[in-house]
């Protein structure tokens, strides 16, 4: 009797862990693709890419591919999210805020960009927690926030004593960004829409900005620039860092819960650090090293409920 318990205790433990393996895997590799797409913005732009340029691969292959689930799931209200809502998601989500985020890379090295705008994101999540959605913050996040804070001020110096103005200026671009999805996530709870909702209707949104792009901008000048460059964007930015990494932290969140998946987001700045010095030969910097510890450590405290 007592094995038979026991032989259904450990099969029972195995189903458990079975999903709750696949849900960091699923989070981890959501992670690493966020943390190729930084790379790989990096490189599009050194490679004579523009901001303008890398937001067509980052959303049109993606819309084109999500158009006809938007037109099954209904085109007249937006899947239900509405057409007002929408765009605003799309300015506080979307290629508004993409374009302004690939705009700081002009300035500032990966590591800057990489960790300065996931923290302002959640430093301002916390804010508008608190502020507009009247959720309580607990002292182990608001500690997190305050040792976020430490750690920018550490990669902010590095700006200011090494890069100059333009390296102040590229920083505070990442700030925005950084508050501008915050609002996203915000409104995203306020208004209970999924993510993957929220994804669907920004692509097929971002659609509206190909003929403008086209009659504008022309496709020459990235037809110039060789099948091979355009093709690891395209992978990178409109597979990898969009669809793909949002299904995978989709799959995390359903398999370990939000408070459990939240974690890997976190990852991001660090794996973005590595993928940068292993790709692009971009080594950190000792204050770009020390800052990202202390975001880290900021990071960990936030997640906590307590």
């Amino acid at each position: 009797m007592d094995q038979r318990t026991s032989g259904a205790g450990a099969l029972s433990q195995k189903h458990d862990t079975a999903p709750a393996l696949l849900g960091v895997l699923c989070g981890l590799a959501a992670a690493l693709f966020w943390a190729l797409g930084f790379a790989a913005t990096r490189h599009g732009l050194k490679v004579g890419f523009t901001p303008v340029d890398l937001l067509v691969h980052r959303y049109v292959w993606s819309g084109l591919v999500f158009l006809p689930l938007v037109f099954r799931a209904g085109i007249s209200d937006l899947c239900g999210i509405g057409w007002s809502r929408g765009l605003v998601l799309m300015v506080l989500g979307g290629p508004v805020m993409s374009l302004i985020s690939y705009t700081g890379f002009l300035f500032v090295p990966l590591g800057h960009g990489s960790v300065i705008q996931p923290s302002c994101a959640t430093l301002g999540g916390l804010l508008l927690a608190a502020l507009v959605l009247k959720e309580h913050i607990s002292a182990s996040r608001l500690a997190g926030a305050v040792v976020i804070v430490g750690g920018l001020g550490v990669i902010g110096a590095e700006s200011i004593g090494h890069i100059g103005a333009d390296g102040v200026l590229g920083d505070l671009t990442f700030v925005l960004t950084g508050l501008m999805f915050a609002g996203f996530g915000a409104a995203l709870r306020h208004w209970r829409v999924s993510a993957v909702s929220a994804a669907l209707v920004i692509n097929v949104l971002s659609l509206l900005l190909l003929p403008v792009y086209i009659a504008t901008v022309g496709v020459a000048h990235v037809a110039a620039i060789g099948v091979t460059e355009n093709a690891i964007q395209a992978l990178a930015q409109g597979v990898l860092a969009g669809p793909a990494a949002l299904y995978l932290y989709a799959v995390s969140v359903q398999r370990l819960g939000v408070a459990r998946a939240a974690v890997f987001p976190a990852c991001v700045p660090a794996l973005t650090l590595l993928t940068g010095w292993l790709l692009l030969g971009e080594a950190p910097t000792m204050l770009q090293g020390a800052g990202l510890v202390t975001v880290l450590c900021g990071f960990y405290l936030a997640q906590r409920q307590r």
